[in-house]
């Protein structure tokens, strides 16, 4: 069942994440593409939560480094379970003892475009996808291919050669700001 590993791991009376009760839901006006969101997330450790919508959820990665605008990084991106498209949205402090305790902030969002022949649930199975992001930080061309199978999932996370392509910057520390609140990671744990 969808979700459910996702449902599993969290207490809802104790963490303010969305419980995500629908699949799907309906595109907002004027937007046919799929969506994507990058959570900044100081759990355990500090990362950054690529979420791409992939028939009705969105499937999730960790990026313990933060995506790369330079073609040369590679990222190790963690597969995650999927997380309900409502998620999206979230901003806030997962409290202590709860799974994914700490602060999480909406560092980039916006819609994606496949830039392969094959569905991307297809790719998904398969092991490599390719997309087109259209964030408020990032743009471009970008690829996903897994390298390790099992319960520890490993992709590896690339930035494609093409005009947003730019190994001088650095989104991850010039831009630490939500695109949603303008807090950063500190800001948000300050106030809880």
């Amino acid at each position: 069942m969808p979700l459910s590993e996702y449902r599993r791991k969290r207490r809802f009376r104790r963490s303010p994440e969305p419980r995500g009760r629908r699949l799907g839901r309906r595109r907002r006006a004027g937007t046919t593409e799929p969506s994507f969101v990058i959570q900044h997330h100081a759990a355990r450790s500090d990362h950054y939560d690529l979420r791409l919508e992939i028939d009705g959820v969105l499937v999730s990665w960790a990026i313990p480094r933060g995506p790369s605008t330079n073609p040369k990084d590679r990222r190790m991106a963690r597969r995650t379970e999927d997380h309900p498209l409502d998620y999206a949205d979230f901003e806030g402090v997962i409290p202590e003892g709860e799974y994914g305790a700490g602060p999480v902030i909406v560092w980039d969002r916006g819609t994606y475009a496949n830039a392969t022949e094959r569905a991307m649930v297809e790719g998904l199975r398969r092991g490599h996808l390719s997309f087109r992001l259209q964030g408020e930080k990032l743009q471009g061309g970008w690829a996903l291919t897994r390298i390790r199978g099992g319960k520890d999932e490993t992709w590896l996370l690339l930035k494609r050669k093409d005009e947003d392509a730019d190994a001088r910057r650095k989104p991850v520390k010039s831009q630490p700001n939500s695109v949603l609140s303008g807090r950063t990671l500190d800001d948000l744990d300050a106030s809880s």
